[in-house]
């Protein structure tokens, strides 16, 4: 059994029909959003993120999967998973895993739904083993440094697609 602190699957109207889904995908630490390093990642909850998330979904007319893993492999499986429910895109906030994870860039590579990568804080202007990200090789835009709005702006960069 899979587990993981948050995952949720949002609908609107009752059923999952017409509307295209957005995977949105949490790495390592980010269940602790609001309690680790406020001062760098803010005080918001990662539940408080879904909650914006699902407003601005809804009036997209989108319907998003979010999840949360510390676990490598639950997110390589959910990428994998996105592709074989024909998501409209993934969004993928990796964590430290964004500066490590060959497998979970291969994974990326393999499956052609796109994945925007977000991050709250700006890597770029953090530690320098943070500059390297294996994950903005394989997606095909990056949004970073605009707190939990990244995941907002990111959401309206997939519905653009």
């Amino acid at each position: 059994m899979q587990q993981q602190s948050v995952i949720k699957h949002i609908e609107y109207g009752g059923i999952m029909a017409d509307n295209p889904t957005i995977y949105i995908i949490n790495g390592p630490n980010l269940n602790m959003l609001g309690v680790r390093e406020p001062e760098i990642y803010g005080h918001e909850t990662l539940d408080d993120v879904a909650g914006k998330l699902e407003d601005k979904a809804k009036d997209l007319g989108l319907d998003i999967d979010m999840r949360q893993s510390n676990h490598e492999g639950h997110l390589i499986d959910w990428v994998q998973e996105a592709y074989a429910n024909s998501a409209k895109a993934i969004i993928l906030n990796a964590g430290a895993l964004t500066h490590t994870s060959m497998a979970l860039y291969d994974a990326i590579r393999a499956v052609e739904t796109p994945v925007i990568e977000v991050h709250i804080s700006n890597p770029a202007a953090r530690e320098h083993y943070r500059t390297k990200s294996w994950i903005s090789k394989a997606a095909i835009g990056t949004i970073s440094g605009f707190g939990t709005q990244s995941y907002i702006l990111a959401l309206d960069a997939a519905d653009n697609l």
